[in-house]
């Protein structure tokens, strides 16, 4: 963290490419680093320049006398890789690269960019960029941008992959009155990413809030343990681009297709803590509240308003977002009832009615304030005649500051005439928004930072798996021996198996002779179905007959079966039929794993069967570092989790031993990082057991 602290307050730094022309971008970093007070040496770097902006130029980096900490880039693609051979020998430490042409333009530009980091290496320097729009720290300060404006001091971090994007936000927020602590712009993320500025904004006590606008995760792993801790210290807002479904790779598996281009994303926000939102708007609102007002201490919200209409909409905004309506004390209604209107409505929300004044207004604040069941208060406001925006917002502010451990938010649902009630608000540290939902959006989100913060996480102890090792070694072995990438059913039973899944026993046979002993030995009834990893779907092709209950049965339902696949896949010549004994029927679920090229492995879990793809009922987690919660939260999220407690009288099923299938496949497929997809549908769930029944796995 020590290269990252030092961008924020460099002693010394080099603008490499400066210049006294106008509309210049190195004349533009010039002046904004003059105008922000940065206190350090700035030697802006020209060798047809003998002056910029009042200060000394120098030709190149080794003529400057002074040590230089950091070189800013505003130079030509093909000019960087001399340049930064110069900053790496003259001892420069970091670099921010403003430069574009690099990998966003293609493959040239990719292999000039991987050049570039090369020299940097050799040198230890640390880069921020290439293709940035540079960087801001309010309190140093320091504007190492070419953007207009600086923005006041605030307690917000904002990390953007897009200089687009935070030069648009940077316009707005100088009008919207929002400071900042520390601006970053990432541009390609060749070294230093999200990851490094989250930690550095985690650690600086002049940030309350990190928000980031990203396209892509450049180090999965690191994000998960960087941001877990970060998240733990203050809020990790972020909006990330990119979600469509078209973005996915096609995969072999049900849990593969299932699994979209954006559910690791999801998955990976949820196991460290993140705020993940969907609009600019909302990032913002999120950020407005969090600097402003304290995280909810519980779930429970109360609404006072002027209007039944708003009221019942923030009512059901708040169910929605799995918050509680406050519940008041029997003194509470009691005081509101001795006082309000008979109209009125006094339970929650209260509705003060439209004729209310600020003395309304006020006496229900004193009451709901001091209810010791409220968490939450929000203020919706609607403007009649008799409305005194003023006043009512002088009101709130006062009963926030008497109660300052309750989280509170306004809607002020109006224009020109609410104004002046609004901006009171907004100065005094209430969030007031123009509408309920929003409000109520931003307790909603407040309150689920507080919950995953104050989470006790239960770690999943795999002392107890002791799994054969050498069977699932065997197994791999000779299916790349066989230049496969998928396993056979009876292989993929026997890797399970040897983590512990218990799986319907299979048997591989080669023909109707050896069938009909196999089925023998397992105890009728068996089912054959026809072993080959290019059929996926085997009953389509008439591969699969079960119920058979004597060596008869089995020999002719063998020829049955190679006669059918023959006929549907000529060309398919299958590795032989195998042999599985039958078990009962039980609840059909689904178990799997695909693999993200970020995050790894994730598990899927849900209601399983022929229309698992119909249905989509399946729950992801993250298999690295799986915990005991997420695997219960994975259960009961899903549709499954009802038919699994006994659904219309039916028998509960055991859910421990469904749990201990959970956290033995996420300890498989971490052990052998080589299988990149695995599905068990249906696994049976009994009122006792399990049991895999169709197993499979495909090697990378």
């Amino acid at each position: 963290m020590d290269a990252v602290n030092s961008f924020t307050n460099p002693k010394s730094l080099a603008v490499i490419g400066a210049s006294n022309t106008p509309g210049k971008i190195g004349a533009a970093i010039v002046n904004n680093l003059l105008k922000s007070g940065y206190k350090g040496k700035i030697y802006p770097i020209n060798p047809k320049e003998k002056e910029i902006s009042g200060i000394r130029c120098y030709a190149t980096v080794a003529d400057v006398p002074g040590d230089i900490e950091m070189a800013i880039f505003s130079i030509p693609a093909r000019k960087t890789l001399e340049t930064a051979e110069e900053c790496g020998k003259k001892g420069v430490k970091n670099l921010v690269v403003i430069t574009a042409g690099f990998k966003e333009i293609g493959r040239a530009g990719a292999g000039l960019e991987k050049e570039l980091m090369s020299v940097c290496s050799q040198y230890g320097m640390r880069v921020l960029g290439p293709n940035v729009v540079g960087f801001i720290d309010t309190h140093t300060p320091i504007n190492a941008t070419f953007l207009k404006g600086f923005p006041p001091k605030g307690e917000i971090a904002f990390i953007s992959q897009s200089g687009a994007i935070l030069a648009s936000i940077l316009d707005w927020s100088q009008s919207a009155g929002i400071g900042y602590s520390k601006i970053y712009s990432l541009g390609n993320k060749a070294d230093l990413s999200e990851v490094d500025f989250i930690a550095e904004a985690a650690a600086d006590p002049n940030t309350k809030v990190i928000l980031c606008y990203i396209e892509d995760v450049s180090h999965g792993p690191e994000f998960l343990k960087v941001v877990g801790e970060a998240t733990r210290k203050k809020p990790v807002i972020i909006l990330k681009s990119g979600t469509s479904q078209s973005g996915a790779l096609a995969a072999s598996s049900h849990t593969g297709a299932l699994a979209g281009s954006d559910l690791a994303y999801k998955t990976a926000f949820q196991r460290c803590g993140v705020l993940r939102v969907s609009s600019m708007s909302e990032l913002f609102d999120l950020a407005i509240s969090f600097v402003n007002q304290p995280a909810p201490k519980g779930d429970r919200v109360a609404i006072i308003t002027n209007s039944g209409g708003p009221g019942i909409i923030a009512t059901d905004k708040v169910e929605a977002h799995a918050l509680q309506m406050a519940r008041f004390s029997r003194e509470t209604i009691e005081e509101l009832r001795s006082y309000l209107p008979a109209e009125a409505g006094i339970y929650n929300p209260v509705d003060v009615l439209g004729d209310a004044k600020a003395d309304r207004f006020r006496f229900a604040f004193e009451k709901v304030f001091k209810d010791e069941n409220v968490d939450s208060v929000v203020l919706l406001l609607c403007p009649v005649a008799v409305t005194e925006p003023l006043e009512t917002a002088q009101a709130l502010v006062e009963f926030n500051r008497l109660h300052p451990e309750k989280t509170v938010m306004a809607a002020y649902m109006g224009g020109k005439s609410l104004a002046d009630g609004a901006a009171l608000l907004s100065s005094s540290g209430i969030p007031c928004f123009p509408m309920p939902e929003t409000a109520v959006a931003a307790v909603a989100g407040m309150t689920a930072y507080r919950r995953m913060r104050d989470r006790a996480v239960t770690e999943v102890r795999n002392a107890d798996i002791k799994p054969d090792l050498k069977t699932v070694k065997a197994n791999f072995y000779d299916v790349k021996r066989d230049n496969r990438l998928a396993l056979l059913g009876s292989e993929a039973a026997e890797v399970i198996a040897a983590y512990g899944i218990a799986a319907a026993p299979t048997i591989l046979s080669q023909n109707p002779d050896e069938a009909a002993a196999t089925a023998d030995l397992l105890g009728y009834p068996v089912v054959l179905k026809i072993a080959s990893p290019k059929i996926m779907h085997k009953t389509d092709v008439g591969g699969v007959i079960s119920g058979l209950q004597s060596p008869e049965e089995v020999k002719h339902a063998y020829v049955n079966i190679i006669e059918n696949v023959h006929r549907y896949l000529p060309r398919v010549v299958p590795y032989g039929i195998e042999v599985q004994k039958m078990v009962p029927q039980g609840i059909e679920l689904i178990l799997g794993m695909t693999r993200d090229v970020q995050f790894g492995p994730l598990i899927g879990f849900g209601l399983g069967g022929i229309y698992v793809n119909l249905i989509k009922d399946v729950s992801f987690k993250l298999a690295q570092g799986l915990t005991s919660d997420e695997i219960a939260d994975m259960i009961t999220e899903t549709k499954a989790y009802s038919l699994m407690k006994g659904y219309r009288g039916s028998s509960p099923v055991d859910i421990q031993a469904v749990s201990e299938a959970v956290k033995r496949l996420s300890v498989l497929v971490t052990d052998f990082p080589e299988i990149t997809e695995i599905d068990i549908n249906p696994l049976f769930a009994y009122g006792n057991s399990i049991a895999a029944i169709d197993v499979k796995i495909t090697l990378s």
